[in-house]
Formats: structure tokens, sequence, C-alpha cells
């Protein structure tokens, strides 16, 4: 009885912060602060203090704001133009043309950014005018790039896979090398999707592009050069086990800072925002991480998380069940909440029902995030339209609906997952064992 009335305290005073627009990192600590002061005799002022200092001082949390600081580098350089003359020669030989440089562009910039919006917006900032000179739908234009751009949230250095391997205590590169073969196939899903479009609406299509010589083909693709460098260095120090995650983010940042500087797009102007975007998003994300952690001191307390497990234990609810019932609450929840309030939110309780369920807890990050990443794309609260609606003035209703295959591929991508979990579970336990 205890439990439930615990519950209805938190849920009624998350909501009432929530609802008079608190910052989430405040609201977490607001709710934690209640519950400490009903249903526990320590000092809630203590508690916070030292819970907050040991979340906010954890070493692999050290990757966050250097990971951050690498993708606001490369969104200030001329990295969305050549990415474009890279890939149109070769993504024009394939049904459905230029349009699947939003889904090559937005993978190899997931690579280096792991942020969504700055995914959107590097690579939107280009293909958008430049599909549109073509004579692309624009349905198609917006829609695609909505859901590829979600793929900053699963290719590695993705920031929701930092902050899930944080908040349950799970090794960075292992999350990070998990994402990469689900993260390629939602990709090929997308581009799927635009072959199909090809085939089955013909009058839509645009004029075909010009020939190009091999040759020709092959000078243009230079311009990935550095940045297809810059992944297989970053990536690959982890994968191969020379480096730990905060060390290639270290590596990155300076991967990043030489790449502008050749390009001749680095100056004190661009260093100076970029270094004060990265302090604000981290700041941000490191918000909501304290409260989250002082959330789940006070949760302890009142037993919610412990008789939950008990109680889905008891349920014997199998494994696929309980997934599906955890895809329908982080898509509803994921109308309100960004992706990674709604991970450390839910995380106090959710982890200890995974476990006891015996879901492997690498393959639920990667789970976690394909659904996390429905909510960049579903209204209200889904951020990538409203990115999207400042970069074409079209309304969020339009952008909503043009963004609606995606989300049914995200979740095909789920099924996916379900069916064949090696997707998520080979690589990080065959790669080659070094620091995390």
């Amino acid at each position: 009885m205890t439990e439930i009335y615990a519950t209805l305290i938190f849920l009624f005073v998350l909501f009432a912060l929530l609802s008079s627009s608190v910052w989430v990192g405040l609201a977490l600590m607001g709710v934690a602060w209640v519950g400490m002061e009903l249903f526990t005799s320590r000092p809630a002022g203590d508690a916070m203090i030292t819970t907050i200092w040991t979340g906010a001082s954890s070493w692999t949390l050290t990757a966050l704001p250097l990971f951050i600081w690498m993708g606001e580098i490369l969104f200030r350089t001329r990295l969305s133009e050549d990415m474009f003359r890279g890939l149109a020669p070769w993504m024009r030989l394939l049904p459905g043309g230029l349009l699947h440089t939003n889904i090559a562009g937005c993978t190899i910039f997931a690579a280096v950014s792991g942020s969504s919006a700055a995914t959107l917006t590097t690579v939107g900032k280009m293909s958008i005018p430049e599909l549109r000179s073509r004579g692309y739908p624009e349905y198609m234009i917006i829609g695609t790039l909505a859901g590829a751009a979600t793929l900053g949230l699963m290719i590695p250095p993705s920031l929701t896979l930092i902050v899930y391997g944080v908040t349950i205590n799970e090794s960075i590169t292992k999350l990070f090398m998990a994402g990469v073969i689900p993260g390629l196939v939602l990709a090929g899903l997308f581009m799927t999707y635009i072959i199909a479009w090809h085939f089955f609406r013909p009058g839509e299509r645009p004029e075909r592009e010009p020939s190009m010589p091999l040759s020709r083909m092959f000078i243009e693709s230079r311009f990935l050069i550095p940045v297809i460098i810059l992944v297989s260095v970053v990536i690959g120090s982890m994968y191969m086990g020379w480096a730990t995650a905060t060390e290639a983010a270290a590596i990155g940042v300076i991967g990043a800072l030489v790449l502008a500087t050749v390009q001749g797009s680095l100056n004190w102007e661009t260093f100076r925002a970029s270094l004060m975007g990265a302090t604000r998003t981290s700041a941000m994300i490191a918000l909501i991480l304290m409260g989250a952690s002082f959330l789940s001191l006070s949760m302890g307390f009142t037993g919610l998380p412990r008789a939950l497990a008990e109680w889905i234990d008891g349920m014997n609810m199998s494994p696929l069940v309980l997934i599906i019932a955890l895809t329908v609450f982080y898509i509803i929840l994921g109308m309100f909440l960004d992706g990674i309030s709604s991970v450390v939110l839910t995380m106090a309780i959710v982890e200890p029902m995974i476990r006891q369920a015996g879901i492997d807890v690498i393959w639920f990050g990667i789970f976690i995030v394909v659904v996390v990443e429905m909510a960049q794309v579903t209204p209200p609260i889904g951020f990538n339209l409203f990115v999207l609606q400042g970069m074409t003035r079209h309304e969020i209703g339009y952008i909503s609906m043009t963004a609606i295959p995606m989300v049914g591929l995200m979740v095909v991508m789920v099924v996916i997952l379900v069916v064949w979990p090696e997707l998520a579970t080979w690589l990080p336990e065959n790669a080659r064992r070094g620091p995390s």
C-alpha cells in the first residue's frame, strides 16, 4: 500500500512541476525532495548534495561534453556542403536519386555528432534547397530528413547511449558498438522506403540527373575523405580497444578542430560559439542526470523499484510482453518529454524490471534508443519537428504527417531487434577487449 501511495505522490508532484514549465532537471530534484521528506528521516539536503556530487563527478560522463563539442565544431564547418558534393554522384544512381543523400548524409554526420538536432540542421541546411531545386516532392524531402536525423541518437557517438550507460553503470564502449549494426539497418530501412516511393510513385520523380564520368565521380568523392577519416579514427579506436569512450571523444575534438582549420572554417568566433553551444547542452544534460540520481535515491527509500520488479515477476510476464508494454509506454512518454529526460526519468524503475525479466541491458539500450527516436518526430514535443519548422516554415501538422512513414519504419526496427537480438549484441561481444 505504501508503494501505491508513494507512486501517486511522485506522479502528482512531477506533472505539477513539469506543467508549470520548471526545467526537467529541477522538476526531478523537486520530486525527489518531496519523497525524501515524506518517506525517510534522512536530511534531504545532505542526501541531495552527496548524490548530485557523486553522479556529476563520474569519469565516464566526461565523454559527453567532448562528443557534444566535436559535433558543435563540425556543425560550423562546410561539412554539409562537402558531404552533398561527395555523396551526390553515387546516390543519383540509386532508385530515388538524390533523396538518398538525406539518409547517407545523416548516417555519416551522426557518426561524428551524437546529436539528432545537430545532424538534422547540418544535413538539412544543404540538402533541402538542393533537393527542392531539382524538383523532388516536398513531403519526401522533409519526411526522409526528419526520420534520418534520428540516427544521431543511434549511431555512435550517441549522447543518449552515453546517458543510458552512465545511468545504469554500463560500459559506454560496449553500448557504442551495439549501436553500429542496428543504426545501419535502420538507415537501410529508410533507403528502402525511398526506393519504394521511386517505383510506386513514378509520376513524382524529377528529371534524371545528367550522367557523370566515373573519374569525375571519384574526384567529387574526395570531399568525403576528411570526415570518413575522422569517423574511422574515433569509432575504430574504441572498436580496437585502443581508447576508452572519453579518450576517443578527446581525439574527435582534436580531429574536428584540425578539419575546421583545414577547411578555413575555424576562427575565434566559431571556436567561441562551438564552445558555448557545447557548454549549454552539456549543462542541461548534466542537470537532468543530477535530478535523476537524486530521484533514484529517493525512490529507493520507498521500495518502489523493488516492489515493481517483484510485481512484474509475480505476473509471470514474458520478456516479449514486457517489451511490447514498454514500447507503448515510451512512445506515449516521448510525446511529452525529450529522449534523454525519458531515459533518466524511468531507469530507476525500469532497470530492475528488465534485469528481473532476464533482458540483456546492452540490447535494451539499443531498443530504448529506437523508441526514443520516435519521440523526436511525434507531436507535441517532437524536437526534430520544431527544428524542421524553423528551416522550412511549414506547419507542425504537415511535418508530422510527412514523418509518419519513418515512425512506422522505427516500429519495424523494434520488431527486427526482438526477432534478431544478435544485431545489437554480436559486435560488443566479439569486439577486441579494451578499456571501457
